[in-house]
């Protein structure tokens, strides 16, 4: 793996780090060390390391701001590429947005919120960035990204840069086509429509107060844990089974959202996974529902 790094380091893609904890990376602030980090600045560079990823038959995982991730204590094996400031870009032409898989998505919402883009009001407070967003298809308030998604460059571990459309992305509740192949969101031109600025602020707004009143935001978390199991919601069968205030460890259930687990006190991922356990037994036996994680779970023999 040194001399993988060595190579990464030669070919001037970015910033390369060695053994960087990942803990660094995530909104959990939980997760062991990645063998090797790297932060690409642009898409060539991507392509550069990916080519020596791929030529080496090294482990690799793309992530952006770690906003729905839980990696394991013993970190990632092989290479973790972040997706971040140096992929961090907007291009406007007409109502169509070409936005870089790294860019914020708050961020993105609230400048074209203010420019009276219509489309993204649903985004009001979701954290993350548009790769991860693509990925995940993120959404909330009877909206997600498949309504608004023209198409998506991603690049393959063959180093092939494709341009999938909404169609062959596969959208559907909480999941896309790139959950089942390896490939790594590039960029992403979103549709949205002119709307009425104040209207669209406003609305903005209302569903920023809202995840800032409902949702505990004031501890490390990494959003809701589990999928809601439609017509159910998660959050509510979570509660009723008398749940809140759950804590294993540092790892706590929040007594303000059932549906998020916060790193109260030095939380380590064994926490985390200790009540996710607990919480799918709990209502499995009293609901006979399967909870489904929505975020991602990563340990180190996965990666790859």
């Amino acid at each position: 793996m040194e001399e993988v790094f060595r190579e990464l380091q030669e070919a001037d893609i970015g910033r390369t780090a060695w053994k960087e904890p990942l803990s660094k990376h995530t909104t959990w602030k939980i997760g062991g060390p990645a063998d090797i980090l790297i932060e690409p600045e642009g898409i060539k560079a991507l392509q550069k390391a990916m080519n020596i990823i791929t030529a080496r038959n090294v482990p690799w995982r793309a992530v952006g701001r770690g906003s729905n991730l839980l990696v394991d204590d013993s970190g990632i094996e092989g290479v973790v590429i972040k997706l971040g400031r140096n992929m961090e870009y907007m291009e406007e032409e007409e109502m169509q947005i070409r936005a870089g898989a790294g860019f914020s998505f708050i961020k993105l919402a609230t400048i074209l919120s203010k420019k009276g883009y219509s489309g993204l009001e649903f985004a009001g407070g979701i954290p993350g960035t548009v790769g991860g967003a693509v990925f995940m298809n993120a959404g909330a308030h009877g909206s997600d990204m498949s309504d608004i998604v023209v198409k998506a460059h991603v690049l393959y571990p063959d180093g092939s840069l494709v341009c999938l459309t909404n169609e062959e992305l596969a959208f559907s509740y909480r999941t896309s086509i790139l959950q089942k192949e390896r490939a790594v969101v590039c960029e992403a031109v979103l549709a949205l429509r002119e709307g009425d600025k104040e209207v669209v602020v406003e609305e903005m707004k209302k569903h920023k107060d809202y995840r800032r009143n409902t949702q505990p935001w004031n501890y490390p978390c990494a959003g809701s844990v589990f999928r809601n199991p439609l017509p159910d919601h998660a959050g509510a069968l979570i509660e009723q089974s008398g749940l809140k205030g759950y804590r294993h460890g540092g790892a706590r259930i929040s007594e303000q959202h059932a549906n998020f687990i916060v790193n109260v006190d030095n939380a380590e991922a064994t926490d985390v996974t200790a009540i996710i356990k607990h919480v799918q037994h709990t209502v499995q036996e009293r609901y006979g529902i399967t909870m489904q994680t929505e975020v991602e779970i990563v340990e180190r023999s996965e990666n790859g």
